[in-house]
């Protein structure tokens, strides 16, 4: 499967491409975990920068959307949107701001 993938400004400099990038994610379920590992796999300089390289865990700064929904607390092994997993709509990594 094709899943598009929106990376925030900073990983799209690291990974040298612009816009969107078309991630094949292999099997037959397209989770948030099998997206990440064909995303770190295509693009190796990503590593530990959406996730953390011991535990696997999102990064605490990182959030995922799809669909107008926020995804970033559903577990990593949860099926994404049908919309996501078919091509039509974005998997959104998006870098989260804290402050005040």
């Amino acid at each position: 499967m094709n899943v598009r993938v929106v990376l925030p400004a900073h990983l799209k400099n690291l990974a040298r491409v612009q816009g969107e990038v078309l991630v094949d994610v292999p099997g037959e379920d397209v989770t948030r975990q099998a997206l990440l590992d064909a995303l770190e796999t295509r693009f190796p300089m990503l590593r530990g920068t959406i996730r953390d390289h011991a535990t696997g865990r999102r990064r605490a700064f990182v959030r995922f959307y799809a669909c107008e929904r926020d995804l970033s607390n559903e577990p990593p092994d949860a099926p994404l949107p049908a919309e996501v997993a078919g091509g039509t709509e974005p998997f959104l990594v998006v870098g989260a701001m804290a402050g005040g």
